[in-house]
Parts: structure tokens; C-alpha cells; sequence
């Protein structure tokens, strides 16, 4: 208990279109006020950051930086959570989720997951630039539909998935551990990785190179 700081809050839940809730600056300093003292950075949120070029720019990564500690907060994490959604999306569910992607890679789902992909990797330069060790995302999900198993799931498929899902984040990990970041998977109901027992086996099929997870 000694490590923790203080309270923090996710600014994706309260950005707005509205004062004080339509800038970095200002919401910095309305959630000052209430006494949080961290701030965890939607990263899809142009108001709050630009991913790439905070991946880009160590200049620009001060920028945004000071920005947070102007208000008298510290940054906690940078959040990939609808980016990573889209690093494994099962094909049911692509009109749904196409909305969490820029307009130009929809109705594409290779081209999702590609553009996906590379805003975690930008994630993780960013994150390394802004002095952080640890940042968060949601898994994606390819099997969460068969959760409940009507009709019975095929033997197998549940392994299959599951080292497909590994296949399309060991390349974002390999980034992750090369920017010294842990990579922190929130643990959540429509998720692949939602329990104890679908994140034991993602850390089976990964081979062992998640440091830790978001409870």
C-alpha cells in the first residue's frame, strides 16, 4: 500500500464538448480541483493527445507533459482501450466496432487491425517518451461469442483462438518490452481476456511476456 499516490481518473469517461471538459488544460485542472492527483489519457481523443506524434516527438511528449503537471497532476497511463478492441475483432461484430476506427480503414477489417496494430506500437514509443512504465488496453476478442457454449463449442476452437490472439499481439509486445513498458490488459467482460483462467492461458500462448494486468 506504500506505493499507492493518491486517486486518478480516466479523462475518456468526461471529455466533452463543453468547458472545461474540451481541453487537456482545462479538465486537467477541473479534476485538480477535486482532488485527484493522476490522470490515465484517452489516446484516440484529439483534444488530449496526439498518439503518433507523441510516439515522434520527445519535444511534443514534454509538451503534453507539462500540460498535466501545469494543472498539478501526473500522468498515470496512456489508454489504447478502443485501439486495442480493434487488434482482434471477431467478423460478427465488425460493423459494431468500425466506429471506434477512422473512417478511412472501415468497412476494411484487414486495414482496421493493421492501423489498430500500429497505434499500440505508437503507443508504446509515447509512452517511453512521456517517462511512463506501464500503460493500458483492452485484448480484443475473437471467442468472447462463444462464452456461453450454445451450441457446444467444437473441441479446440477455444486454443485455436486463443493462439491467434497471441499471434497478433506478440509483435505489439515485442515493442512494449523493447521501450521498457509493461503492457496492462484490463481484465473485462466482453474481452478474451476476462478471467483468470483466459488470461492464464493468453500468458501460456504469449510465452510468458505479460508482466501484469489491470484488476
Amino acid at each position: 500500500m506504500k506505493t499507492i499516490k493518491g486517486p486518478g481518473i480516466f479523462l475518456a469517461q468526461f471529455m466533452g464538448d463543453k468547458a472545461p471538459f474540451n481541453d487537456l488544460s482545462t479538465i486537467c485542472k477541473w479534476a485538480a480541483d477535486l482532488g485527484f492527483v493522476g490522470v490515465q489519457i484517452p489516446t484516440w481523443d484529439p483534444r488530449c493527445i496526439d498518439l503518433q506524434k507523441a510516439a515522434e516527438s520527445k519535444t511534443y511528449a514534454d509538451e503534453v507533459k507539462g500540460i498535466v503537471e501545469a494543472a498539478g497532476l501526473q500522468i498515470t497511463e496512456l489508454s489504447t482501450h478502443l485501439q486495442g478492441q480493434l487488434v482482434a475483432v471477431h467478423p460478427a461484430y465488425d460493423d459494431l466496432f468500425d466506429g471506434f476506427a477512422p473512417e478511412n480503414v472501415r468497412g476494411n477489417s484487414k486495414a482496421r487491425t493493421e492501423w489498430a496494430v500500429q497505434q499500440l506500437k505508437y503507443a508504446a514509443k509515447a509512452s517511453a517518451n512521456l517517462g511512463l512504465n506501464a500503460h493500458a488496453t483492452f485484448s480484443g476478442a475473437l471467442l468472447w461469442h462463444t462464452v456461453y457454449p450454445w451450441p457446444q463449442r467444437p473441441a479446440g476452437l477455444v486454443e485455436t483462438g486463443f493462439t491467434e490472439l497471441a499471434k497478433r499481439w506478440l509483435p505489439i509486445l515485442n515493442v512494449f518490452d523493447e521501450n521498457g513498458v509493461d503492457l496492462c490488459y484490463e481484465i473485462h467482460p466482453g474481452e478474451d481476456l476476462h478471467d483468470g483462467i483466459s488470461y492464464e492461458m493468453f500468458l501460456e500462448k504469449t510465452g510468458s511476456r505479460i508482466h501484469r494486468s489491470l484488476p
